[in-house]
């Protein structure tokens, strides 16, 4: 934010922004009592593949750069399965998460072409 690197540039920093965001919104609704439980989670790995992303960006090694964003994929597959369970629990729509889906599947094509160069 502050540094302005050429990480901020990236279009995945800025759609897995956006992803990061649509989470924590759609986590709002959810009970009280899954604050510390299934809300914590999905924000917590939601947060991780924003930050894996920009921290991966800034290794010199191709090797060290597509293992923080295999562990930002990872993260991506976490809240995948995550927001599974909660529209299950009916915590959540999947109607209303149309644009969220559309966020983490974008975010899951981008980083897996960024681990296959």
């Amino acid at each position: 934010m502050f540094l302005e690197l050429a990480h901020t540039r990236l279009d995945i920093f800025n759609v897995s922004k956006i992803f990061v965001l649509l989470c924590y919104k759609s986590t709002k609704t959810f009970p009280s009592e899954e604050k510390f439980a299934l809300t914590q989670q999905i924000r917590k790995a939601a947060l991780s593949v924003h930050l894996n992303i920009a921290e991966g960006s800034s290794r010199k090694s191709l090797i060290e750069r597509r293992r923080y964003y295999e562990v930002a994929r990872g993260s991506v597959i976490e809240v995948d399965t995550a927001f599974g369970i909660a529209i299950e629990l009916e915590y959540a729509d999947r109607e209303m998460l149309i644009e969220l889906r559309r966020y983490l599947l974008r975010c899951f094509q981008m980083l897996s072409k960024m681990i296959e160069k």
